[in-house]
């Protein structure tokens, strides 16, 4: 297996890929990492995804991994939604990027992530139809609840939110361009697989539950590409069977004839 650490545009990352697969046209995987974690914190996801003939991009998030500034949790917090947003952004410059090297003629792409990674995963399927099978692992696809939750919080907290009325107005509408129980049409039926602890108390299972049960409709016809992992006694950290379901999960969809 051949993990390589790169440099793509402002984007550290590592790229896996089985070494007789390196020059071939196989299924691509962008797997995201949770907040204060780091790309090679995924490492076992990736692993076990290559091993199933995928290539694997794990990058570093904005202040995050290579890319930290040395802020404390507090400081980082702070910045969250411009981190997700940052990263919406650059899985679009990551995909483009592949076009451009050649690397995914075959147009297979899927996506996922750990908590923030699952997070800005659902917020991706939002607004980006190129992405064909994706896994959420403890991710929140309602990003205006989310972010009045961590607001309330703050404050409960007794800390100031150093923005004014105007500028919470005006994230709480972007955010919603991409908050996907806003959106559920786009996800067009593409395969999608959660896991969440029920005791999970960082990113509320309860939501992303109702969420997979209001969209679960429509994938009436095609039941077999949605799937609701959970465990009841399980926080926010995912067990090694949700990982290893989650590498299953893009090997089924991603070399199926769905895409």
């Amino acid at each position: 297996m051949i993990v390589t650490d790169e440099q793509w545009g402002d984007i550290p990352l590592l790229h896996i890929v089985e070494e007789q697969f390196a020059d071939k046209e196989v299924p691509v995987v962008i797997f995201l990492h949770g907040f204060t974690s780091a790309k090679e914190h995924n490492l076992h996801y990736a692993y076990n995804m290559a091993k199933k003939g995928l290539r694997v991009l794990l990058p570093d998030a904005l202040l995050h991994g290579a890319r930290s500034e040395d802020l404390d949790e507090v400081q980082l917090s702070l910045r969250f939604w411009e981190i997700v947003l940052t990263s919406i952004e650059e899985v679009k410059f990551l995909y483009e990027e592949l076009g451009r090297r050649g690397i995914l003629k075959t147009e297979k792409l899927g996506m996922g992530g750990t908590s923030m990674g699952g997070i800005t995963t659902l917020g991706c399927l939002s607004v980006y139809d190129w992405i064909n099978v994706a896994t959420i692992m403890m991710g929140a696809p309602g990003y205006v609840q989310l972010c009045k939750a961590q607001m309330a919080q703050f404050e409960r907290r007794g800390f100031t939110l150093p923005i004014t009325d105007e500028e919470r107005k005006n994230l709480l509408n972007t955010l919603g361009a991409f908050d996907l129980t806003k959106r559920a049409a786009t996800l067009k039926q593409r395969p999608i697989y959660f896991w969440h602890g029920q005791q999970d108390t960082v990113v509320p299972f309860q939501p992303t539950y109702n969420f997979y049960e209001a969209i679960k409709k429509d994938y009436a016809h095609v039941p077999e590409r949605i799937e609701f992992v959970t465990e009841d006694t399980a926080g926010h950290a995912v067990s090694r069977k949700g990982m290893l379901q989650s590498a299953d999960w893009f090997a089924r969809h991603l070399q199926s004839a769905f895409v």
